[in-house]
């Protein structure tokens, strides 16, 4: 699946990052790099998404599904201390 959300790496005192999004609170991870912080995110919204449909609940209209059978892609934005 290939779905367009926003991504927060808030950068953390002792090293790496925290991810969040605005969109989906239930998504939350983190990564020594910035690589492994996307890469543990798009695993994140993989779980979440699957929580959604275990639960019958739909993903907020806003994010844009592109593709149902492709990867997930995710959109990043990063807080600079």
């Amino acid at each position: 699946m290939i779905a367009r959300i926003p991504l927060l790496l808030a950068p953390q005192a002792e090293g790496g990052y925290t991810v969040t999004s605005p969109l989906i609170p239930e998504l939350i991870t983190e990564g020594d790099t910035i690589s492994e912080s996307l890469d543990n995110a798009a695993d994140a919204f993989t779980a979440v998404v699957e929580i959604y449909e275990d639960r019958g609940h739909s993903l907020p209209s806003s994010i844009r599904i592109d593709d149902t059978n492709g990867p997930v892609s995710v959109e990043a934005f990063i807080t600079v201390p």
